[in-house]
């Protein structure tokens, strides 16, 4: 359930109002649906709180130095502990610029490796426009990796006596894009594997066969609560229809496409969205999800 903001300060922070218990000691701080703006300060994304004895983990750390500040101050609202972990579940700007205020306060930083050279590559590049757009709230933000990096497909680690089970397959929106499974709570982070209430990105570094890949790991865990990387805290069965229903439709028309030898702005144009136009940002971001998905497919 929400909580009730405590106090004035931390009414000035909208996650502290809007984090959703979705299970014993599991806390989700819901973003905006919408784009990035300097009112919500690059946060439009869910962020994972899981409080043990040992201490918190915070899964993904914000977009800014200040917005992590923020987002610290809404843990400590839920509870006393300090922030242990935390983990990024992939390359995205909010997933990790705020690595390094979470860094200086002592927490050890975790990534999977295969996302290494995107954070590399793309970090200055998000900074820039963050900055485009939060103008000086973006400041005092460094781009800061993880300092542990696990390698495989399937990872543990435990705190506390909770169980964090890591699960990669390749990438999906972008090249390290891991899930973090809780078994003993049976909660699901998705982090950007899946998209309820407003459509998906397709990227220049995003895979769209290992995204229904990673998404068919999801599926074989059957989580009681998944909570996505963008919507609502929510169910199975709505990522199957926000999510994998979409990136199959579109992998069929575009390998058709292909086959056919149909040009790449013929196909895009053809793909038939109306069943996705329920969804956020769908008119703005299918275009160019449908040309990138025709290209990788190209490519195989």
């Amino acid at each position: 359930m929400p909580r009730s903001c405590p106090s004035p300060a931390a009414a000035r922070w909208r996650w502290t109002c809007a984090s959703q218990r979705v299970a014993d000691g599991v806390w989700a701080f819901v973003g905006d649906k919408g784009a990035r703006t300097a009112e919500n300060e690059g946060l439009n994304a869910n962020i994972g709180l899981v409080v043990t004895p040992a201490g918190a983990v915070l899964i993904d750390s914000g977009a800014t130095w200040q917005s992590a500040q923020k987002l610290q101050a809404a843990v400590r609202a839920v509870t006393p502990q300090p922030v242990k972990w935390v983990f990024n579940t992939g390359g995205q700007d909010h997933r990790w610029l705020g690595n390094g205020w979470f860094a200086a306060q002592g927490a050890e930083l975790i990534g999977h490796a295969a996302g290494r050279a995107d954070m590399n590559n793309r970090g200055n590049d998000h900074l820039l426009a963050l900055k485009a757009t939060l103008g000086a709230k973006a400041d005092g933000t460094v781009p800061t990796l993880p300092t542990r990096w696990l390698s495989g497909n399937d990872e543990t680690l435990e705190l506390g006596g909770v169980v964090f089970e890591f699960r990669h397959r390749g990438g999906a929106h972008t090249p390290g894009d891991t899930m973090v499974w809780l078994p003993q709570k049976n909660v699901l982070f998705t982090g950007d594997v899946v998209y309820t209430d407003r459509l998906l990105g397709v990227l220049p570094v995003s895979h769209t066969k290992r995204w229904l890949d990673t998404f068919a790991v999801a599926e074989q865990l059957n989580p009681q609560v998944l909570v996505p990387g963008h919507g609502a805290v929510t169910t199975l069965a709505t990522a199957r229809a926000d999510t994998q229903a979409y990136l199959v439709a579109l992998r069929a028309h575009m390998k058709k496409a292909v086959d056919d030898g149909t040009d790449v702005g013929v196909a895009a144009k053809g793909f038939d969205g109306a069943p996705f136009m329920r969804l956020l940002n769908a008119a703005e971001l299918m275009p160019g999800n449908a040309s990138r998905t025709y290209l990788e497919l190209e490519r195989e």
